[in-house]
């Protein structure tokens, strides 16, 4: 069986949990806490990020290229990535897109709001990784504070122009969709649809994900405000119209 390296909040990791489960594959999950994960992808043979795929060809050490050979192993007609070459150049661009610029700023947003309210964080950070990482992040947490802050770059005021990247990507989307297609490509769900969803959820934390989230009633005030604002935004429902049509097989 595959086996899919990961930290199990992490958006990232969503986006290639959910190309796999769309397919029909089955995958053992391996989960990691923040720090230890990066000893867990190079013993997977990846590099120092997770999700690694391990597969019978060898290790994938990103998201992208996961979903590319998911693709390759998925029947014609419902693969992620089209077969006419502007159509993928397309899809090619806007996964780029959503991968360096909704991806990074959006997990660094939340994970702002994440580090101020440790019992939030430790609740929900640690589901199903090993009981000895657990205990790790939970007694190392000012520790563990410390090297999320200097490998994401917090600093002072960084979540105010995160916010700004974020919604700036969340409003070139709902202008995409302002034609009144059904899918950002067209007609098709495509990686496109699929890596949006997934990096918006940092902000949208959707109720439907491959574990469970905190929702804005057990939020601070600030946190929560910024959770309602996205999911009210046109962009914000229709990633969570996308978590929600998951269940479905979409």
């Amino acid at each position: 069986m595959l086996r899919l390296v990961t930290i199990p909040i992490s958006h990232y990791c969503e986006k290639a949990r959910w190309s796999l489960e769309r397919a029909g594959i089955d995958y053992r999950e391996e989960r990691h806490v923040q720090g230890i994960h990066r000893l867990a992808a190079r013993r997977a043979g990846g590099g120092a990020t997770v999700p690694v795929l391990v597969t019978p060809e060898g290790p994938i050490g990103e998201s992208q290229q996961i979903l590319e050979w998911v693709d390759e192993h998925t029947p014609a007609e419902d693969r992620l990535f089209p077969q006419d070459r502007r159509s993928r150049a397309e899809v090619d661009h806007l996964c780029n897109r959503f991968d360096t610029v909704l991806g990074p700023r959006a997990r660094r947003l939340m994970y702002v709001h994440m580090l101020r309210d440790r019992p939030l964080a430790l609740r929900f950070n640690n589901d199903g990784v090993p009981a000895w990482e657990e205990r790790t992040i939970r007694y190392g947490w000012p520790a563990i504070q410390m090297v999320i802050r200097r490998v994401l770059e917090i600093r002072p005021g960084v979540e105010l122009e995160d916010e700004v990247a974020v919604w700036g990507e969340l409003d070139f989307v709902a202008e995409m969709l302002a034609d009144g297609r059904p899918y950002l490509c067209g007609q098709r769900f495509t990686a496109a649809d699929l890596t949006f969803a997934s990096l918006s959820a940092a902000v949208l934390v959707p109720p439907v994900y491959g574990v469970a989230l905190p929702q804005p009633a057990q939020m601070r005030p600030e946190m929560a405000a910024l959770v309602v604002r996205a999911r009210e935004h046109p962009a914000g429902a229709y990633a969570l119209s996308l978590f929600a049509s998951r269940i479905d097989g979409a």
